[in-house]
């Protein structure tokens, strides 16, 4: 079930909430935190559904924000969908109009789960300094995705220079498979692991991340060379004893190559958002290892050490 307020304001909305909660017998008081999604109105129908999808594993209030005409009268139009349509938690769909789209902050305070964390999610681009956004300013974690910018690597970087601890970006998150499966691989390497190269298609920042880790844990030189994609396709790790290799071409299989073993296949699909933002909401402390990598991604792109010309192209 869905409820439509039309024109309406914070208070009415908290009303209808509680009603909501009533009617059905509790509701907000098994929620674990608070989601907010920055978003507009042509990403907003893909954002809720990833949000809502995450949130069956986290039940959460999820506050979609769509900022509309910022030069109209101030209004609030607020969808309010109950648990069982936006799986086990709530969602609210807030449209703001006129200045009030600078003022979210306000609005939202009153919305937010008593005494539950809150997580702010930016889909499509981000701030620059999420800690200083007025959303970012009440949130615990806040969650970035260079991917959808002009230029990823260089969005990527500028979020690196204004980190605060409990910032992230789904550019990481897309890495958990790549990582565990090159991580699983070094437990018994076959020698000493000489030098590694990523390849990814162009204005892919997930694969420069992925080359930043690998240079930061084996302290190795890293190259980063284009591929036509999708995402990475190759992470080969340069041995004594000969080549490790992760193929994947398809975006959902991969070939894994040791030397003297035959060849392993193995999953290694893409990552969806929603999939990338529940493993997100797992943990609302901060993630030191996206600081440290990110941190050496600045330096290596700074040094001139990454490759970052080949990654830009």
């Amino acid at each position: 079930m869905t409820l439509y307020l039309p024109r309406t304001d914070t208070a009415q909305v908290a009303e209808a909430l509680s009603a909501e909660r009533l009617s059905i017998g509790g509701g907000a008081m098994n929620m674990v935190l608070t989601l907010v999604v920055v978003t507009d109105e042509a990403d907003h129908y893909d954002a809720v559904r990833a949000a809502t999808e995450a949130g069956r594993e986290h039940p959460s209030r999820i506050i979609a924000l769509i900022r509309r005409d910022p030069e109209a009268e101030p209004a609030i139009d607020a969808e309010i969908r109950r648990p069982g349509t936006a799986g086990p938690g709530e969602a609210l769909l807030l449209r703001l109009y006129g200045p009030l789209g600078e003022h979210a902050d306000s609005v939202i305070t009153p919305l937010l789960v008593p005494d539950a964390p809150v997580v702010a999610w930016w889909p499509g681009p981000g701030p620059r300094d999420p800690s200083a956004d007025p959303i970012g300013r009440l949130a615990h974690r806040r969650i970035t995705d260079a991917l959808r910018a002009g230029e990823p690597l260089e969005d990527l970087l500028a979020r690196v220079r204004a980190y605060r601890p409990g910032d992230t970006d789904l550019t990481w998150t897309r890495l958990t498979p790549w990582r565990s499966m090159l991580a699983s691989t070094m437990d018994h390497p076959p020698g000493w692991v000489t030098g590694a190269e990523v390849t990814a298609e162009a204005h892919y920042p997930s694969a420069d991340l992925l080359a930043a880790w690998l240079s930061r844990q084996l302290e190795v030189p890293v190259r980063r060379t284009p591929s036509n994609g999708p995402g990475i396709t190759a992470v080969r790790l340069g041995t004594d004893a000969g080549d490790i290799a992760l193929h994947r071409l398809d975006g959902r299989v991969a070939t894994l190559s040791r030397p003297g073993q035959p060849d392993q296949t193995v999953a290694l699909a893409r990552r969806r958002a929603a999939e990338a933002l529940a493993e997100e909401l797992r943990r609302l402390d901060p993630d030191e290892m996206y600081e440290r990598t990110a941190a050496h991604l600045a330096e290596l792109v700074e040094g001139g050490t990454l490759g970052a010309e080949e990654a830009r192209r």
